[in-house]
């Protein structure tokens, strides 16, 4: 297994519309396997294929404390949601803010599973929280995008200062 890269707000490629997944096979079960050993060590509840720079339409979700509930969804589509949840959200791809976004509490979706096999589940709380979070990154939206243009940019600004300075500091150490 491997930890992948995840991008960070603003990259161009946050915003890049994923594509179905074509075959469900080995290859695919790695990824998987890597994102959510990517998703635990940062640590987060939640990861897209988008945020690793593979457009496909593909996430990996687990939202509980002992780290053994791990869902996989490819292809996923909402059939169904109700209820409005408002929860404080951050993001593996904006790292240190978090701000509170309106969801619906209950969703019911349709997608594959790691075998490729057709799975309807109803999500409710915080997995169907992070379970929509994720299914817009595959819509190359961030949950910035339900901010304010206000907050938007100064949550860039202070990620592209923190980024110059750790580009500053490796570049003094080496």
């Amino acid at each position: 297994m491997a930890i992948l890269k995840i991008l960070e707000f603003p990259d161009p490629r946050l915003r890049t519309r994923a594509s179905p997944v074509e075959n469900v096979d080995d290859e695919l079960r790695q990824l998987i396997d890597d994102m959510f050993e990517t998703m635990y060590q940062a640590p987060g509840i939640g990861l897209a294929a988008t945020q690793i720079d593979v457009h496909k339409r593909l996430l990996v979700a687990d939202v509980s404390s002992e780290r053994n509930d791990p869902h996989v969804l490819i292809n996923p589509t909402i059939l169904q949601k109700d209820g409005v949840a408002v929860t404080e959200e951050g993001c593996l791809s904006v790292p240190g803010f978090y701000e509170e976004v309106e969801r619906a509490e209950h969703i019911r979706v349709r997608y594959l599973d790691r075998d490729g096999e057709t799975c309807e589940s109803d999500f409710e709380g915080l997995l169907a929280v992070c379970v929509q979070h994720e299914m817009d990154h595959l819509e190359g939206k961030l949950f910035v995008d339900y901010l304010s243009e206000t907050k938007r940019q100064r949550i860039r600004k202070r990620l592209e200062k923190e980024r110059k300075e750790r580009r500053l500091q490796t570049a003094v150490a080496g």
